[in-house]
């Protein structure tokens, strides 16, 4: 079958076809690329360092490490972390000796960068030391927690932004000169298409490829039919990693904040991307302990019930429980007063040692415990007059401290007029 055929049967996808030929094509990381921009600064003085590359996908990182060798005349090396190992960097690195003995360097492009192990990242150390070659790693995760710091300290890592509405615009415009025709959509749909693309310009070149090779001859989407047609985008989201930990830490902050409508929000986020609902059940009865406590108690009962809701109910009805929970630990008076008491109590307790406490109430089931001075003096509160002995309960070598101390909100108000009360009750008794 002649090669041609071949090529017809898999053609070059749009995205490859366009992909920018200078940094000026660039869309949406004029941070990084103008003239204040990190790389604008670099590029201007033509001295390239070792560069981490975190971003999101369809943001541009490959297209830009490619233009980056270009535009400083080094040597580039495409790898994928993936399908390499340590063979294959030794075999780059001493390409890269020869080559410099040569008078070239050597740029060398590390895709997903975050799947070498520790012993593979360690490999590099040596080579970005000495200038052998400057290493550009792409990566969709968090560089802090999946490389290790000698890397990190040889590198400068610069932020990659999702594409905005805005910059998914211009690259559908510039996809449609390219190919010499419009989009086949009316303008809700061409906003929809550019919200399906997620801030991903290379989805977003794909989901125009696919509505160009659906439509008919003189055929015009709406809203409804682009949906039909492309189907559903699924939200770029993994549960592992940091669209798990940045939805997660905004439904707890807007909890926090007492926003019940931005946490019902991150709520069908990370639902709607397919998050285990009894996570989210955990993760809400933490909040009710640690932001509400005892300002209202009631907020773990809740919280809990949600929990068994969705266990008896499953999905999708157990998950109104959730939202419930949701709503009401978001409209909850808040307190972290038990959360800092408690971290309090657990510092004094590791700094203290093994303090007996006061033999006063200790119980003395022997004579001998008894001749020690065990329990001796001990008041039996229900015996006192309102309930209360007053007496001290701490070791003598510790002293009395002070861990709890509740605000003036929701139930808490209760429990400080309580505590004054006893505090004053304590001290007349002490005045005695």
């Amino acid at each position: 079958m002649p090669a041609e055929l071949f090529a017809s049967l898999a053609p070059t996808p749009l995205a490859e076809r366009m992909r920018p030929k200078s940094l000026a094509e660039i869309l949406g990381q004029d941070h990084l690329l103008g003239p204040e921009g990190p790389l604008g600064r670099m590029l201007a003085a033509r001295k390239l360092s070792s560069l981490i590359l975190w971003g999101p996908p369809g943001c541009g990182k490959t297209t830009i490490a490619r233009l980056l060798a270009e535009a400083t005349d080094l040597h580039f090396e495409p790898l994928s972390a993936v399908f390499s190992g340590v063979a294959d960097l030794r075999k780059i690195f001493e390409a890269a000796r020869q080559r410099r003995k040569d008078g070239k360097g050597t740029l060398l492009f590390v895709d997903e960068i975050h799947r070498f192990n520790r012993a593979q990242q360690d490999s590099f150390l040596p080579v970005m030391e000495d200038g052998t070659i400057v290493v550009v790693g792409a990566t969709t995760e968090n560089p802090s927690f999946e490389l290790i710091a000698p890397m990190l300290s040889r590198a400068r890592v610069l932020v990659f932004k999702s594409l905005d509405a805005e910059a998914v615009e211009k690259l559908l415009a510039r996809a449609e000169e390219f190919e010499g025709k419009t989009l086949p959509l009316d303008a809700d749909a061409r906003l929809l298409l550019a919200r399906m693309a997620d801030g991903d310009g290379r989805a977003s070149l794909t989901l125009a490829e696919e509505i160009w090779r659906a439509a008919r001859t003189g055929e015009t989407f709406d809203q409804a039919a682009l949906q039909n047609v492309v189907q559903r985008r699924a939200p770029i989201y993994d549960k592992k990693q940091d669209g798990h930990y940045n939805l997660i830490s905004a439904l707890h902050k807007s909890v926090r904040g007492s926003d019940p409508d931005a946490a019902l929000y991150y709520l069908a986020r990370m639902l709607d991307a397919g998050e285990d609902p009894l996570y989210l059940a955990r993760r809400i009865v933490r909040m009710a302990v640690e932001d509400i406590g005892m300002a209202d108690p009631q907020a773990l009962v809740i919280c809990n019930a949600a929990k068994e809701a969705y266990d008896f109910l499953g999905s999708p009805e157990g998950e109104l429980a959730i939202a419930e929970a949701v709503i009401y630990v978001a409209t909850a008076p808040k307190s972290n007063a038990a959360y800092v008491a408690y971290g309090a109590a657990k510092r004094a307790a590791k700094e203290g040692g093994s303090l007996l406490p006061p033999k006063h109430i200790l119980n003395a089931p022997t004579n001998l415990m008894k001749s020690e001075g065990y329990g001796r003096g001990y008041a039996y509160d229900h015996d006192q007059e309102e309930a209360f002995s007053g007496q001290d309960y701490f070791p003598e070598e510790l002293g009395r401290q002070t861990f709890y101390d509740p605000p003036e909100r929701g139930f808490e108000r209760e429990i400080r007029k309580r505590l004054d009360y006893w505090a004053k009750l304590r001290k007349d008794k002490a005045g005695h």
